[in-house]
């Protein structure tokens, strides 16, 4: 179908208009979703000019690309250009209710059961005005994304509908040819949210061609956009199905502009999410007849024949679907008791659990206990012990074989049971079969089975369940902590959480915010045991949550030998490294712990990119965030986990702060907007955007609500006051030369402090404006030239102290005497903001190095330590190492003794004993890079900057000069200590290794080793091999005798993008008997050189790793990363 003639005019008539204002990577998403438009296609257009592109590829569409590109304008909040298109609208007819061709059922069978929608209950009952509804609804997102929900009380039957209304097969046709796919969803918290979306996108990208490339997604918002991705590119016009909603911040995860349909309890849970919105009631309770009919199916009696008590147990509870099937899968075993159970209705015996509009709760009171009465004694017993479960999860039947120490065939047998009799729920799409209750049934158990609860949590939890990590035991690793603590088994948990093998792994299976929420949540449980080894497992978490999150897998054993040796978790990671290294395992020991201290105490990474700003609560127990990805974020100060986030600007959030009761959120951004939001409910209050001429670089409210003010600063040099009842500023500063970044009241709301790109901090009175006094921090770095900008500050309790940041560090001074009094340091990029906790024990720290930091004030202290840099030498001396490096200030000699001896430094001043003259060689143009001697000592071979190699003769000065290389020679080998092997291997900057004989000067081998610089090269002690690193994050191996490549040692890491070096591989070694390999980059990593595996990584502090020194016997290794802290690693035997 071609373009009509009156849309192709009208986009020629205003093409010149469309491509100067349009941003077609949005549109072109909507485009894709919308199937008109295929990813080859936007690839197409990214290549050239987009907008132009764009509207050459629309003229050669049909009349749906051009109705759909009409709604990506509207979409997209371009309603004047849309306004010009709407004109000519082509105009498309619909038939959406055409029959099924041949086969249509099997057809609608396949989709649904590829996207895991459940099959039809046993007993099943057509509702089809409320089915024909839904389906209505669903037509209406045929062109368009949006929303369904579908919203009634507990048990009406709304799964049930949303099931059956996409079973039909134009439905899926004309409006969901991707497919439909099903997500349970319940009362789930962040981390559970998390594992439901993972299974989601593992779902997706299995059901196409290829395998899944990518790791599971970390976080909820890694998770959001991987979803958003595969629904908008792989699978356009698909419907996502969300059964029971509880909550609408779920929904804000699901907020990718795709289709939806949900069920739920609540109705206004779309409010907050974007897109068109429709509903679907349903109605509490059946009709009669309806209800009547499914007693008839389960009892196997006609309808016209079923006894009067029929009718009355349907009136009795109002027609709830739950209540009668229950009763009907009752009748169903015992035809003959209708009398009996209408009483036990009609007696309402039973408490109920909680009075509630929602529900009817004395009808389900009475069917569920009546349900349990006529299970066998010993099945009864078994039915009370699902006590143990929590709400919304589903478990496999190996965790109750456990639970009942039965066989697990048995327990099916049992579960099938409580199926039958509608006391119990399996999910027949998961393999193997996965078992809940409803809500409701757990909580009338709990409520009827309250005094015998502990007693039997304590009877089957005492010996522990399996933790081997597979499939059917997941169950056990999520939630083991909280039974054994429901249960008041201290002891066992004790044994559990102080373990590092439960650590391994949990943190594999689960993540590390599982595991650091447990040490949170049962802190004052463990602290009765020992709060200082709860204490040591909960920081080890807390710092290297980040390396447990990277995919492949870390090895904990080896992170844990990094921990201080007093502490549980070292101890144990030391006597497991020592057994692990008898089967041949590579493990590493840093011996100079001290030397790098992690003063932090929750390390978080929650943006993608730059952070600008973190600020705590005024009560601590929340911290807002903000960066380069134009979001704020809150999340808890104890765990990381995240409890709101909001598309704050259309630019960078600089900044963002709480007003003193922790109501407010204000935000600033390179937009020149200050926006003040509710912090509650995510609602935009305020904007201010006349006053500041350049961006705005920091906000903070007043520390007391008694004169709430809003202070500012900004590019332009200047500081406001605002007051939010007014709408412009009540005050302006001046006094800084250069732009402003930061500004901070003091705890008493007298003063503010700014800070500057002048290099200094300024503090104004409040009252008055005026400056009352400036700080010179410039004056502090005296090791560089470089400007320095003052980054931040933020005030001790008492107002007489001010740290700030400029640069990497953060600086402790004393306002009275006008001094630094302490330093800090860890982070590996400027740090951007610093604030203390409202009671000064903590302080909070963000820095370009895209982490957030929480010191504990009381460890922060003025170093005397020498940070070193990465140029550097060592000198292995039997049981002494010396270390040759340079400090900020002088060169210095550090030494290291073993047997727990303490560092020192020295200056060491000498002279070669004999300082003869014998030959000056000249010929090369630029600098000399590396030189050595022959096995004769009568030649003497140098490279140069300047692309060549020279053989001198220096006795005679004779020299023949290598022409090959195009870039600078850094290093080159003999390839043989023998004197009649005359080959010389060399590597160069212009990524080439070449094999020369020095006898003839001829090149044998010419080999392309790298896209990249080739940053170093080593031959094996045997001379077969050499190995060479290089800036494309490679390390290859390679065979001497023909320059063939055998192994690289690499491949994709945590973010798909980097390679598992981190960055430039820079340095390598061989082991002595060449079975091994160390390299570094962005931390150190061994090979096995005969497979090219990777057998052991250590993750410094820092990164960037430059070079790396080996011991003769390869068991020792010393380097110093990009913060200047330097690591003695020896291996573990």
């Amino acid at each position: 179908m071609a373009l009509e003639e009156g849309a192709r005019s009208c986009l020629l008539r205003f093409r010149q208009k469309l491509e100067e204002d349009i941003k077609p990577t949005y549109l072109m998403d909507h485009m894709i979703s919308d199937g008109v438009m295929t990813v080859d296609e936007e690839e197409r257009i990214r290549t050239q000019d987009q907008a132009g592109a764009l509207i050459e590829l629309l003229l050669r569409k049909d009349n749906l690309a051009y109705i759909s590109f009409y709604n990506a304008l509207v979409r997209e909040a371009y309603d004047d250009l849309a306004s010009l298109l709407h004109r000519d609208l082509p105009h498309i007819s619909l038939n959406p209710h055409k029959g099924s061709s041949d086969g249509s059922a099997t057809y609608v069978q396949s989709m649904l059961s590829e996207g895991g929608i459940p099959q039809r209950p046993v007993v099943f009952v057509s509702r089809p005005e409320l089915v024909n509804r839904a389906r209505e609804k669903l037509y209406r997102l045929q062109k368009e994304p949006g929303w369904i929900t579908v919203f009634g009380m507990a048990g009406s039957g709304k799964s049930v509908l949303a099931a059956e209304a996409v079973r039909d097969h134009g439905i899926i046709e004309d409006c969901f040819p991707g497919g439909v796919h099903w997500l349970s969803i319940g009362q789930v918290d962040k981390p559970d949210l998390l594992v439901k979306v993972q299974s989601l996108c593992f779902r997706l990208e299995q059901s196409l061609d290829s395998q899944p490339l990518h790791r599971p997604p970390n976080s909820l918002d890694e998770a959001k956009e991987r979803l958003r991705f595969l629904m908008l590119r792989r699978y356009p016009r698909s419907l996502l199905i969300l059964d029971d909603i509880w909550d609408s911040t779920v929904l804000k995860v699901f907020d990718i502009h795709c289709r939806v349909l949900l069920t739920t309890r609540n109705r206004s849970l779309t409010d907050s999410v974007s897109g068109a919105k429709h509903e679907v009631e349903v109605e509490s309770g059946l009709d009669e007849n309806k209800a009547l009919e499914i007693l008839a199916l389960y009892t196997r009696i006609n309808l016209q024949a079923l006894p009067e008590e029929a009718r009355s147990i349907v009136r009795e509870c109002k027609g709830s679907p739950l209540v009668v099937s229950l009763i009907g899968a009752l009748l169903r075993e015992k035809p003959n008791r209708w009398r009996y159970y209408l009483c036990q209705l009609q007696m309402k015996q039973f408490k109920r659990i909680r009075k509630s509009s929602s529900y009817d709760y004395d009808a389900l009171d009475q069917a569920m206990a009546a349900s349990i009465e006529v299970l066998p004694d010993e099945h009864r017993d078994l039915y009370k012990d699902l006590t143990v479960l929590q709400k919304d999860v589903k478990i496999p039947a190996k965790v109750l074989s456990v639970l009942w120490d039965l066989e697990p065939e048995e327990v099916e047998d049992i579960l099938e049971e409580f199926v039958n009799k509608s006391l119990l729920f399996v999910d027949n799409n998961s393999k193997p079969y996965l078992y809940y209750l409803h809500d409701l049934q757990i909580d009338f158990l709990l409520e009827q089975n309250r005094t015998q609860l502990e007693v039997s949590l304590k009877q089957h939890y005492r010996d522990g369940p399996p933790t081997s990590g597979d499939e059917e035991s997941l169950y056990w690793i999520r939630y083991l902590t909280y039974h054994m603590a429901k249960a008041n088994l201290t002891q066992e948990l004790y044994s559990l959480m102080f373990s590092l093998n439960w650590v391994i792994i949990k943190a594999k299976i689960m993540g590390p915010a599982h595991l650091i929420n447990d040490y949170v949540e049962y802190g004052s449980i463990l602290d009765q045991e020992n709060s200082e080894v709860r204490s040591q497992f909960q920081e080890f978490l807390s710092l290297n949550g980040h390396q447990l999150e990277q995919r492949p897998f870390p090895d904990v054993v080896q992170l844990a030998l990094s921990q201080p040796p007093n502490s549980e978790v070292y101890k144990q990671a030391q006597l497991q490294a020592q057994n692990r290294t008898k089967a041949g395992k590579l493990y590493f020991d840093l011996v100079n712990k001290s030397g790098v201290d992690n003063l932090s105490r929750l390390v978080i990474h929650p943006h993608q990119g730059s952070i600008y700003s973190a600020c705590f609560s005024q009560d601590g127990t929340k911290i807002a965030s903000c960066g380069a990805c134009k979001t704020l974020k809150v999340f808890k100060s104890t765990s990381g986990e995240k409890l709101m986030e909001i598309p704050a600007h259309d630019d960078e959030v600089l900044c963002c702060a709480f007003s003193p009761d922790g109501r407010l959120l204000a935000t600033c951004s390179s937009d020149r907007k200050v926006k003040v939001w509710n912090g509650e409910r995510a609602m935009l209050l305020r904007t201010f955007e006349e006053e500041h001429e350049e961006q705005v670089n920091h906000c903070q409210f007043t520390n007391t609500s008694g004169r709430l003010l809003l202070a500012t600063c900004s590019n332009d040099d200047i500081q406001n006051l605002w007051n939010l009842n007014k709408p412009s500023s009540q005050n302006t500063m001046f006094g800084h030369f250069q732009p402003v970044n930061h500004c901070c009241f003091s705890p008493d709301d007298k003063y503010l402090s700014t800070c500057s790109n002048d290099g200094t901090l300024k503090v104004f009175e409040v009252s008055s404006t005026n400056e009352w006094k400036t700080i010179n921090v410039s004056d502090m770095f005296t090791d560089n030239k470089e400007d320095v900008f003052v980054k931040c500050s933020t005030w001790t309790a008492d107002g007489k102290r001010v740290i700030c940041a400029a640069r990497n560090a953060v600086l402790l001074w004393d306002l009275e005497a006008n001094k630094k009094m302490a330093d800090c340091s860890g982070h590996l990029s400027w740090v951007q903001r610093v604030q203390f906790s409202l009671d000064g024990s903590q302080l909070l720290s963000c820095s370009d190095d895209q982490t957030i930091r929480i010191w504990e004030t009381k460890k922060v202290h003025t170093s005397s330590a020498i940070r070193l840099k990465r140029d550097s030498d060592v000198l292995f001396n039997h049981e002494e190492i010396i270390v040759s490096a340079e400090s900020g200030y002088i060169k210095v000699h550090r030494v290291f003794l073993w047997q727990e001896r303490e560092a020192v430094v020295f200056l060491l001043v000498g002279t070669v004993p004999s300082g003869k003259l014998l030959a000056t060689l000249q010929g090369h143009t630029k600098t000399v890079l590396h030189c050595q001697f022959s096995q004769n000592g009568q030649t003497l071979i140098t490279s140069s900057e300047d692309a060549t190699i020279r053989l001198w003769e220096w006795q005679s000065g004779k020299c023949r000069v290598l022409h090959g290389h195009k870039e600078q020679v850094r290093c080159f080998s003999l390839l043989s200590d023998s004197p009649n092997d005359s080959r010389l291997l060399s590597w160069s900057f212009d990524g080439t290794v070449k094999v020369w004989d020095t006898e003839s000067g001829e090149k044998l081998q010419d080999i392309e080793a790298h896209h990249g610089t080739i940053l170093s090269c080593h031959v094996s002690p045997d001379g077969f091999f050499f190995a060479t690193t290089s800036t494309d994050k490679t390390a290859k191996l390679w065979s001497v005798k023909d320059g063939s490549l055998l192994k690289v040692c690499s491949r994709d890491g945590k973010d798909g993008m980097d390679s598992l070096h981190g960055g430039w591989v820079t340095d390598l070694h061989f082991s002595p008997d060449n079975s091994l390999l160390v390299s570094t980059g962005g931390y150190i990593k061994w090979w096995e050189v005969k497979t090219g595996k990777a057998l052991q990584t250590f993750y410094t502090t820092g990164s960037a790793l430059k070079k790396i020194h080996v011991s003769s016997d390869f068991s020792t290794f010393v380097t110093i990363d990009n913060i200047g802290i330097l690591y003695i690693l020896q291996r573990v035997v």
